[in-house]
């Protein structure tokens, strides 16, 4: 009997003990799956995929200007509503994640269509928008196109749209599903993935930003683009290699089901009378919660109490001894809690929104302003398009200084929770701050530049953008990881990667509310023969008006994020102990 239990004990310690499971749905053993190997393979990939994207999005909004013949304020509007569609896309990939496919196939499906996209933009640039022959460059815009050539390119670029925004929520978490929360080292190590995976996005997009941003300015396009469908096709075979040693979470109800029974339930009782918190369904039913979901049980709190209908069991309810009940009538105190937990989201994931309309100005307003500076040194020309690189290199920069620098001075500093550092919360907010700095940086550089213009260019250098990209990548890093760990962390076991597209569906809103913003203030600036803060002319608009009115209404943001941040509650739950025999 001893060496019996000693032998289970022994295989108990072998497997994760949150839940994972291997290919073929066995619990997965610690040693033959997961951890940084299956982690490395899926760093790689989203490198190599933002790649691919980035060498199509970087130099959109010059495509749009130079091949498709829009005018700046078009073509800023374009790629706002372009990259906002591609992150609306992450709530689809998000829903058929947690639903049905699970990660694993819902990253691998969207990679495909993204391998697709590219593949018919490079082959729709080649054969018919680049005419007549030569075009595309600064100095040779193209002629007009018809209406196929036209929405075959805009078909192709929204494809690529699907397949990158399906796959960028569900690549984060399942990279994070590979390390077990329930164990300490992994613990850490799961945490500090969200870092070393922004950092892999970034370092994705400095080749695009340097080596096929400068081909393409020079009119390239086709180049650019075929390296993009490579590094997408290398990065999905690359992911297909480490099947079998991924860990996965078997989607087992769908999330979105269990949210609507609660609000359905909760209305069913409406006008019941609450009874104390301890007598709601499943407050001290821990076992029946973790067989349905495999879950968390997450506690009662006292917000949002009208929910808390919803687990008051009444007489009609009929449980029966083996705990059966109609879930559209009574739901328990954990699943009640899922529904407060997004609830509660809510309003700080509404204030990141404002924060992405200051970062989407890097693929558009930045890039046109770069391109009225000084672009030259000696004969060499500077693509706008690549000062984004110092972007780039801020991110890699920041994050090494905020885990082996910021992050255990003030681990030390915490005399509250000692060993912890910021909050995902606080470095949020730290995010706002700096980009209201970035925002008022880059209205600075204008009103210099609009000083030091010609009759056609600034005489001003390009290099002057260098403060505010950095600053914008500093922002990034408090804020967009921030966010990665925050939604992933707070968000219940079946939405995980609903919790990460939260993150990419407020970049999705930031730059649809950039393109509104941008069509308010010309429709208002223009009026009276006025030429409008944005015109197609920069030199004769004022465009450092916009970047200054960003800076006021991210400063606005920030103060009602305070008071979002004071008000959030962080869940507090009971582990899983999950039995692998």
């Amino acid at each position: 009997m001893a060496i019996m239990e000693q032998k289970i004990s022994k295989k108990t310690e072998a497997c994760t003990q949150d839940g994972s499971v291997d290919r073929p749905g066995n619990p997965a053993i610690r040693s033959k799956t997961g951890t940084w190997l299956s982690a490395v393979l899926i760093l790689v990939n989203q490198g190599l995929a933002t790649l691919a994207f980035f060498g199509v999005g970087v130099n959109l909004v010059l495509f749009l200007t130079r091949v498709m013949g829009q005018d700046n304020a078009e073509a800023a509007n374009s790629v706002s509503k372009w990259t906002g569609t591609v992150y609306i896309f992450s709530l689809l990939g998000a829903f058929l994640s947690d639903s049905y496919w699970g990660r694993y196939k819902t990253c691998s499906i969207f990679q495909a269509f993204l391998v697709a996209g590219l593949v018919l933009l490079s082959v729709s640039t080649q054969a018919f928008l680049l005419k007549p022959e030569g075009c595309g460059g600064e100095e040779t815009p193209c002629g007009s196109h018809s209406r196929f050539k036209t929405a075959l390119f805009y078909f192709s670029v929204y494809l690529i749209a699907l397949g990158y925004g399906g796959y960028q929520p569900n690549i984060a978490t399942f990279g994070a599903d590979q390390f077990d929360a329930e164990d300490p080292k992994e613990g850490y190590s799961k945490i500090a993935f969200f870092s070393y995976f922004y950092l892999a996005l970034n370092l994705g997009s400095l080749f695009s930003n340097t080596v096929l941003g400068f081909f393409e300015d020079q009119g390239r396009w086709p180049l650019g683009f075929w390296a993009s469908a490579a590094s997408a096709f290398a990065g999905l075979a690359l992911f297909l290699t480490g099947t079998p040693r991924y860990r996965h979470f078997v989607p087992k109800e769908s999330p979105w089901s269990r949210f609507c029974q609660v609000l359905v339930a909760a209305t069913r009782k409406a006008r019941i009378h609450m009874p104390p918190s301890t007598d709601l369904h499943g407050v001290n039913l821990f076992e029946t919660e973790t067989q349905r979901t495999g879950d968390r049980k997450i506690l009662h709190t006292q917000g949002f109490r009208f929910l808390d209908r919803a687990a008051t069991v009444m007489p009609d309810d009929e449980i029966d001894k083996e705990s059966s009940y109609d879930p559209w009538k009574l739901c328990t105190v954990t699943q009640v809690e899922e529904v407060k937990c997004v609830l509660r989201l809510l309003p700080i994931w509404l204030c990141t929104i404002l924060y992405s309309v200051v970062f989407t100005q890097m693929a558009s307003l930045f890039v046109e302003q770069g391109a009225v500076m000084k672009t030259t040194i000696a004969d060499f020309h500077i693509p706008p398009a690549s000062m984004s690189s110092f972007d780039i290199l801020s991110v890699a920069f920041f994050i090494f200084v905020y885990r082996r620098v910021l992050d255990p001075i003030f681990s030390r500093l915490n005399k509250t929770e000692p060993n912890k550092g910021l909050t995902e919360l606080q470095r949020m907010g730290i995010g706002l701050v700096i980009a209201v700095m970035a925002m008022i940086a880059a209205g600075v550089v204008e009103i210099f530049r609009l000083k030091h213009k010609n009759t056609s260019e600034s005489s001003l250098s390009i290099f002057w953008q260098v403060p505010q990209y950095v600053l914008i990548g500093a922002s990034e890093v408090f804020m967009y990881v921030g966010q990665l760990e925050f939604f992933n962390g707070q968000a219940p076991s079946g939405l995980k990667s609903f919790g990460s597209a939260l993150c990419m569906t407020s970049i999705s809103l930031g730059n649809y509310v950039s393109s509104l913003l941008v069509s308010i203030v010309m429709k208002i600036s223009t009026r009276d023969e006025m030429p409008g803060w944005i015109p197609g002319n920069l030199n004769k608009g004022h465009l450092e008006r916009f970047f200054f009115l960003l800076a006021a209404l991210t400063t606005a943001d920030f103060v009602v994020y305070l008071i979002c941040a004071k008000w959030y509650k962080y869940i507090k739950s009971e582990p899983t102990f999950i039995e692998a025999v």
